[in-house]
């Protein structure tokens, strides 16, 4: 079976080297929407590091909603995923194989570009470490909690709104934690506490969205 996930993550890869031009939408994304905050909000940098932490996250969030709905809609019209959904066993590993790709693409370029935007939202140096840190882990939950929407939404068209309204307010814990890992250290406070209970999210997400994206994809693809 980890030869499966090992598969299912080389062949998302190879995919999505093949689509460089829609891969790059989120963090272009991510990069204007931090060079606009200044001159729509204030350019002044004590306002601007009020603000970063939560910013920079939902940013991230944001980014993330932009690259879910294709993650299994071209394996559903090519008859792919029909294909998948017959394998007796090591299904789980195939989706858990696409969920991660999602992440390296996705999740990990924006938490590898999120130090420039701290430097465009003058957020103080001691935030950029737990920043980077935050990200790194809560993205990854980004990722797993966003391929339910998309897999409970698959058979619809346009289903951006929907899949928006359906992972929203799972959504809310990381935003939390994650903003409060770089609230604390900016503050001069132990910031380890809201990483470990993102890194726990992370964790719980791995373990569990993969069953229930498996459940929601027989579902949906059974209509």
């Amino acid at each position: 079976m980890n030869s499966a996930l090992t598969r299912s993550l080389r062949r998302e890869l190879l995919l999505a080297a093949r689509r460089r031009g829609e891969l790059a939408n989120p963090l272009l994304f991510f990069v204007m929407v931090a060079a606009l905050v200044p001159l729509g909000i204030s350019p002044q940098a004590s306002v601007l590091a009020e603000l970063a932490p939560g910013m920079i996250w939902v940013m991230a969030l944001l980014a993330t909603l932009l690259s879910l709905e294709p993650l299994f809609a071209e394996d559903y019209r090519d008859g792919t995923l029909d294909q998948l959904l017959l394998a007796p066993a090591g299904m789980v590993f195939v989706i858990l194989g696409k969920m991660l790709a999602h992440w390296l693409v996705t999740g990990l370029p924006l938490t590898l570009i999120a130090p420039l935007l701290a430097v465009l939202l003058a957020l103080p140096a001691a935030g950029w470490l737990p920043l980077l840190l935050g990200l790194l882990v809560g993205t990854l939950a980004l990722s797993m909690i966003g391929a339910m929407g998309a897999a409970l939404t698959v058979s619809l068209q346009r289903s951006g709104v929907l899949l928006t309204l359906i992972v929203m307010p799972l959504y809310v814990p990381v935003i939390i934690f994650g903003s409060a890992v770089v609230q604390r250290a900016i503050e001069g406070f132990s910031w380890l506490a809201p990483l470990a209970l993102l890194g726990s999210i992370s964790l719980l997400a791995l373990a569990l969205c993969p069953l229930v994206v498996v459940g929601a994809l027989r579902l949906t693809a059974s209509d």
